[in-house]
Order: structure tokens, then C-alpha cells, then sequence
């Protein structure tokens, strides 16, 4: 299916529906933990089946991280994509960010919650590494044409993409043991962050 073409309905209520079941499994494991809430929990409050739950994820663990990590990816992705045409990769990334930053204060305690279940448990930190890996391939496709020179295999993206997000995580950990203000340390995370133009 190209990019012009909408999505069908059943495309669309699946989506709908995937997004719910993680909404849900994100809510009750912050109200609960996740050791404390079951699939049962997480399908009665998305109000589907049991069966229908396992159609999109095949644990509770998959669907909290998903939950999680998913509206997130949606910010950031639309903040890089809505940054001026000229300006080089790591100027974008830093403007996107910037923009998130204004709205981190009115989610502070949903962010800081967020970021101790991706925490909580082997399995939940390994779903969170996985939902990481997305947000650094859809980084790297938005930074890519901000490049003016680009070799086949061109590893500058990817490279910047995969930087950006460690500078998010050092300064959630930063900022859950020590304090301070999250924009800036994610700002100044990600201003000492150098990729080299060819």
C-alpha cells in the first residue's frame, strides 16, 4: 500500500484497537505494577476477549512496554518531521526535542512513572530496549535527507538516531535519581552529541 492511500476500515479498527489493549496494560501496570496486573485485567479493560489480547501481543510485559513507548514515538516523530527543511540533522533533532520539552512539565509524573516500569522487571526492560530500536529506525528515516551528502550505507543517521535516544535514557536516570529539570538535561544530553558532516 503506498503512502497515499488511506487505510481501510478493518486496517484502521485494528490499529484502534491494538493501541487500547496497550493503553490499558500501560494504565493498570502503573496503578498496580506490572507483577500485580494479568491479561485478564489488561482485556477487560480494553474490553476485548482474552483471545483477542493474545492476537496482538503475546504478553502482558509486550503490551506495557508497547503502551509505554508508543504515544511517545508518535511526539517525537511529528516534532522532527515538522522542523524547517534546511536545517542539518542534529539541529532538527534538538529543535524536536525542545518542542517536546514544553509539554514535559504538564506530564511529569506519567513520564517519571513510565520510566520506572520500563525499569521494573528482565523481561518488561527488554520489551522497552526493543520499543527503543523503533524509535531510532523511525528517527533515522526522518534525519536521513538532512544530510547533504550521503554514501550507500550511509551510517550517520541510524548513528545519530541511536545517540539521541541514549541521551533520553541517561537523562530519565539523571533525572529519576538526581532531579533537576528534565528539558535540560535531555537539551544538554543531546547538545554534546557530534556527528561529523562529510
Amino acid at each position: 500500500m503506498s503512502h497515499s492511500e488511506p487505510e481501510s476500515l478493518t486496517v484502521r479498527k485494528r490499529r484502534a484497537t491494538k493501541a487500547r489493549i496497550a493503553a490499558s496494560a500501560a494504565r493498570l501496570a502503573g496503578l498496580h505494577g506490572v507483577s500485580n496486573t494479568t491479561v485478564d485485567q489488561i482485556a477487560a479493560a480494553a474490553d476485548v476477549a482474552r483471545a483477542t489480547f493474545f492476537r496482538y501481543y503475546d504478553t502482558k510485559e509486550s503490551a506495557v512496554a508497547e503502551g509505554i513507548t508508543g504515544p511517545w514515538l508518535t511526539l517525537v516523530t511529528a516534532a522532527i518531521a515538522r522542523q524547517p527543511e534546511d536545517l542539518p540533522a542534529k539541529e532538527a533533532l534538538v529543535a524536536a526535542f525542545g518542542e517536546l520539552a514544553r509539554e514535559f512539565p504538564a506530564h511529569r509524573a506519567q513520564i517519571r512513572e513510565l520510566a520506572r516500569l520500563g525499569r521494573a522487571s528482565p523481561t518488561l526492560c527488554a520489551w522497552t530496549a526493543q520499543a527503543y530500536q523503533r524509535y531510532e529506525n523511525a528517527i533515522a528515516e526522518l534525519l536521513a535527507p538532512r544530510f547533504p551528502t550521503r554514501p550507500d550505507h550511509d551510517p550517520r543517521p541510524r548513528l545519530l538516531a541511536a545517540l539521541a535516544m541514549a541521551a533520553v535514557r541517561i537523562s530519565l536516570d539523571d533525572w529519576i535519581h538526581h532531579g533537576g529539570a528534565l528539558p535540560t538535561l535531555i537539551h544538554t544530553a543531546l547538545n554534546a552529541i557530534s556527528i561529523e558532516p562529510r
